[in-house]
């Protein structure tokens, strides 16, 4: 293929859906449909003994073979094991998303022939060892992701491609700060971005890898469930296949709930059956905890970018969940300004990667860039260091969190005790002081030190982190020859040769370089 014909190609990979996007011969992002003939591919596998199926059937399959379904995939990604046993195997979430991405891949070269370059998304909120798996998993798909980008910064491109500002005929200097809150199916991000005519710069962001449309589902599914045991004695939660009915009706209602007052959910275990009327009064008190907790790291990630609601000009919607009146209300009554729903919900995020592939792309071919992107960090990265007086494991922080990208830092550690011959650095993740607090993303060593280093010998350590997300380490003793310098070995992952032989299973592709 040459490059000219390369196609541009985004995908949002989601909790719940996943979306494909590309860019048509005027530069324009389109979704492409997948083989049913849909927008949207639920981001669920059925393992059907050798037969692997995703999407719309093995969504249908919840209902009476939720024992054989993995869906929410998404939540486990940076766990070494998907949280069910699958046909009596454990399967790495990365592997569950692979087999995901293989579908989107498949379906989207009956549209366009075969491709393999491709951007895809990530929650802004997701730490180093999730972006890594989701890069992992676009290897076994047989994909060659190019980059991978926070999906609220992709929607924020895609909105300014629609008001024209990556037009240079059209664009302004003049900044807009448009804050995109993402309310995923399974994952929430609040990041707040300023656009400066081609220039999109993120400020701040936050968010839960754990709160999603998901989550309102399983409040929905507890109100019905209760109110069946009231009546019948028993509880429909206890049997898979009656909870995963109860919860294909659930995630109908709750859509429902978004139109109309009040539905009607039926419910049916043992032979007993129950039609269950539940207002939207109802559901949004139930779930008003929920709720809270978006609005509480909405207000939290504006602080921290430095502005106030009078300092925002847009309230940009993103993810089918914001769909829900309650979030608009919530939204509103906290800003005093009408949240924008003018880019789609479940595809701008697919359409944004898709424009940044095309800006990849035109790179590699020599083209200036037609916009560029600035993110931060979304957790704050750091060194394990024991603490002198309590001997205690702490967390040595290099990049705060909200640090612009790309970035470097070095601080200075010290060795232990006298005659060291080695140092483990164990990098981790997040705020708290205490490393024990914190996520382990990975660890690199220096050995064979020379003979009689006192203690307390100063140890330099430099991050080095991408804007995508990922990191380099260097370690080095000053006035020794010893250093080492790598992108660091990450907890949970898999290895070269799993990832080779995951890639021949999924996807029937050799082995590639592959970093």
């Amino acid at each position: 293929m040459s490059n000219e014909s390369i196609p541009a190609v985004g995908i949002d990979l989601g909790t719940t859906f996943s979306v494909v996007a590309r860019l048509d011969d005027q530069g324009r992002p389109v979704t492409l449909v997948n083989a049913e003939g849909d927008h949207l591919t639920p981001s669920v596998v059925l393992f059907d003994r050798e037969e692997i199926i995703v999407g719309k059937e093995a969504l249908k399959a919840l209902a009476t073979e939720a024992e054989r379904c993995a869906e929410c995939s998404k939540r486990d990604v940076g766990h070494r094991v998907f949280h069910k046993v699958l046909e009596g195997k454990q399967y790495p979430p990365e592997v569950i998303e692979a087999f995901i991405l293989n579908k989107l891949r498949q379906d989207a070269i009956q549209q366009i022939g075969p491709f393999s370059k491709v951007v895809i998304t990530v929650p802004a909120y997701f730490d180093e060892v999730r972006r890594k798996a989701t890069q992992d998993a676009g290897y076994m798909a047989g994909l060659e992701v190019m980059d991978i980008i926070n999906e609220p910064t992709a929607a924020a491109v895609a909105f300014g491609f629609q008001q024209g500002f990556l037009s240079r005929t059209t664009s302004s200097d003049e900044p807009q700060h448009v804050l995109v809150y993402d309310l995923g199916g399974g994952t929430f991000d609040v990041t707040v971005m300023e656009i400066r005519g081609t220039q999109f710069i993120a400020l701040a962001t936050d968010g839960d890898v754990r709160l999603g449309g998901y989550d309102w589902d399983q409040r929905l599914v507890d109100l019905v469930a209760e109110r069946f045991m009231r009546e019948h004695l028993c509880d429909p939660r206890e049997d898979p296949r009656a909870a995963g009915k109860l919860w294909r009706e659930c995630e109908d209602a709750k859509r429902t709930l978004s139109v109309r007052q009040k539905v009607v959910i039926p419910c049916e275990y043992r032979g007993m059956v129950s039609q269950v009327e539940i207002t939207r009064q109802q559901f949004e008190e139930a779930t008003q905890d929920l709720l809270d907790r978006t609005r509480f790291t909405t207000v939290q990630t504006l602080k921290a970018a430095g502005l106030d609601w009078s300092e925002v000009d847009r309230i940009l919607l993103v993810g089918g969940s914001t769909r829900m009146p309650a979030v608009r209300n919530m939204l509103q009554q906290i800003s005093g300004k009408t949240p924008d729903s003018s880019v789609a919900a479940d595809e701008a995020v697919a359409h944004g990667a898709a424009l940044h592939a095309g800006l990849l792309i035109a790179q590699q071919e020599g083209r200036p860039a037609t916009f560029t992107i600035r993110n931060v960090n979304s957790h704050s990265l750091g060194v394990v260091g024991i603490d002198p007086l309590t001997k205690r494991r702490r967390n040595g922080i290099l990049i705060p969190r909200n640090t612009p990208l790309p970035v470097k830092r070095r601080r200075v550690f010290r060795t232990h005790k006298d005659g060291q011959r080695s140092i483990l650095v164990q990098i981790v993740e997040g705020e708290s002081p205490s490393a024990d607090d914190c996520t382990p993303v990975g660890r690199c060593s220096v050995r064979n030190l020379p003979p009689g280093l006192p203690a307390r010998y100063p140890v330099v350590v430099s991050f080095n982190y991408e804007p995508n997300g990922r990191l380099k380490v260097r370690v080095r003793l000053p006035q020794t020859h010893h250093m080492v310098e790598t992108e660091i070995v990450r907890e949970n992952s898999l290895s070269k040769e799993h990832l080779d032989g995951w890639r021949q299973y999924i996807c029937g592709l050799p082995p590639t370089d592959y970093r």
